[in-house]
C-alpha cells in the first residue's frame, strides 16, 4: 500500500501578503534614514500587489500604505515650497509626526491581524469622488 498522497491541500498565500505588509511598513520606516528611496519602493510593491489582496481584510492595510505615501508626497511638497516662510518647517515637522503615526498604527494593526479600520480613502477621497 501506498502511503505517499498526491492531494495537495489548497495553499492560502495570505501569510505571504500579510509578510509583504509588514515589509512595506519597513520600507516606508527606513526612508526617514534613506532619503525617501524605499518609500517609492514600498508604492511600488504596493500597486504590484494589490490584486492579490483585493478582498481581503490585508486590502486595507494596502490601502493604507499607499495613502500614506501620496499624502506624505504632497505634505513634502507643500512644506518644501514654503520652507522660506518658514511655515514649511511646521509642515514637514507634522508631515514627520503623521507618517510615523501611519507607520505605528499601521504596523501594530497588521501584527494583531486586524484590518486597518476607516482607511483616509474610504472617508475624505469619497466625499471628493461624489
Amino acid at each position: 500500500m501506498n502511503t505517499l498522497s498526491t492531494y495537495r491541500k489548497h495553499e492560502d498565500h495570505s501569510s505571504d501578503y500579510e509578510g509583504l505588509a509588514g515589509i512595506i511598513y519597513l520600507l516606508q520606516a527606513f526612508a526617514f534614514f534613506l532619503g525617501g528611496m524605499t518609500f517609492i519602493i514600498a508604492v511600488i510593491l504596493n500597486y504590484l500587489n494589490m490584486h492579490h489582496v483585493k478582498g481581503t481584510w490585508l486590502e486595507s492595510h494596502f490601502k493604507w500604505q499607499i495613502n500614506t505615501f501620496w499624502i506624505a508626497l504632497a505634505l513634502v511638497l507643500i512644506g518644501s515650497s514654503t520652507l522660506p516662510f518658514l511655515i514649511g518647517f511646521v509642515v514637514l515637522f507634522g508631515a514627520t509626526i503623521w507618517v510615523i503615526h501611519r507607520i505605528v498604527y499601521g504596523w501594530i494593526t497588521l501584527n494583531k491581524s486586524l484590518e486597518v479600520k476607516n482607511p483616509i480613502s474610504s472617508s475624505l477621497f469619497k466625499k471628493f469622488k461624489e
